[in-house]
């Protein structure tokens, strides 16, 4: 277990090649081409991603993303706008397919799919241009020459997870909320499934996970619907794989929990990316406090950042299905406020699945 940060998917970590194997998206659709910088631009190496819904700005998984294409503009002097590297922003599903082709359009080189739900659009704009380089992420796209596919083990991470709910819950009652149903999803849901259970089963507990789906990535409003849901009935931990839609869960906590003593709050766990910013609150007693617990995190930012890089070297890996977990070092968890005692057992059963003894389901139990 990590403190907040990416783990290990530098570049020495995926130039390795190995060949292994979210959640959903702030400014409008269409690229900035006034640049961003003192940067240089290079048509020939130029990058853009599409992102889901949701925005840049979602503090998960679209803008982990951004923030690694930046990195990567920074790290090579490029600047941002047309011929250097940018974003276009879906604001609905209905516009994937136009924001693509705007990217090509653009003259953008590299463009990556931000999300499983992209994978239909990227297909067809890779069979209709050849000669660009596409990227999906959290999707696998086969037999293409042109498509590099980056999907992550968030099961396992969500392994950590439950475990770590498990162990600090007072309530024995625990909420799940997802964003779309689907194969991505099933993977948190899944692995934050097992991992209650086995920690329940080694403390000698019976503790229940209420799972619901807001149907949405970006709606907030269905997410603080939920979260309040669950915490009226009980539940002190909610671990959301819900994109946009999460904002809701953390502002239904952040209501509770300005309303009572520090003792009595209720708990978030993020996703993608560290969402311990989004935790801060000032409790009844006037107390400065959090209630983000921990996060799961993957390396999308890092994984953008280094294709792009492969592909600048003119070694962009098409063809390829990248796949990262826990082993190597593809996802983790931070520390957040976890107490030691809990760190310790989630320590222990990140070791047990590294080591394989414990093998992490990716589709949840019926």
């Amino acid at each position: 277990m990590k403190k907040a940060k990416l783990f290990g998917l530098g570049a020495v970590a995926l130039a390795s090649l190995l060949v292994l194997g979210a959640c959903g998206g702030g400014n409008d659709s269409g690229t900035d081409s006034s640049g961003g910088g003192s940067g240089s631009a290079d048509a020939e190496h130029s990058v853009a991603i599409v992102t889901d819904i949701g925005g840049v700005d979602d503090k998960s998984f679209n803008q982990s993303a951004w923030e690694g294409l930046q990195a990567w503009g920074k790290e090579h002097d490029i600047s941002r706008g047309t011929g250097g590297y940018d974003y276009i922003q879906s604001n609905d599903a209905s516009q994937y397919t136009t924001n693509i082709d705007s990217a090509v359009s653009n003259g953008f080189h590299t463009i990556f799919g931000v999300g499983y739900l992209l994978a239909d659009p990227i297909t067809q704009a890779a069979d209709a241009n050849p000669n660009t380089n596409f990227a999906i992420i959290d999707s696998v796209i086969e037999d293409k020459d042109n498509v590099v596919s980056v999907t992550f083990k968030d099961n396992e991470a969500a392994y950590l997870a439950g475990v770590a709910a498990a162990y600090t819950t007072k309530t024995d009652k625990l909420g799940f909320v997802g964003g779309e149903e689907g194969q991505v999803i099933d993977r948190f849901q899944a692995g934050f499934e097992k991992g209650v259970a086995d920690a329940a089963k080694e403390l000698g507990k019976d503790i229940s996970v209420d799972v619901q789906y807001a149907a949405s990535f970006g709606d907030p409003s269905k997410g603080k619907a939920l979260a309040a849901n669950m915490y009226d009935n009980g539940a002190d931990i909610i671990y959301h794989a819900s994109g946009g839609t999460g904002a809701g869960v953390f502002s239904e906590a952040k209501a509770r929990n300005e309303k009572v003593p520090e003792a009595e709050k209720v708990w978030v766990i993020g996703v993608d990316s560290d969402q311990q910013d989004d935790g801060k609150y000032t409790d009844s007693e006037g107390t400065e406090s959090n209630f983000t617990l921990t996060s799961t995190l993957k390396g999308v930012g890092t994984s953008v950042q280094d294709i792009s890089t492969r592909a600048l070297n003119d070694k962009f890996p098409g063809g390829e299905h990248l796949n990262y977990g826990l082993k190597d070092g593809g996802v983790s968890l931070t520390d957040g406020f976890l107490t030691d005692d809990v760190k310790t057992a989630v320590d222990a059963a990140e070791k047990r699945v590294a080591d394989g003894e414990v093998k992490v389901p990716e589709t949840p139990g019926k």
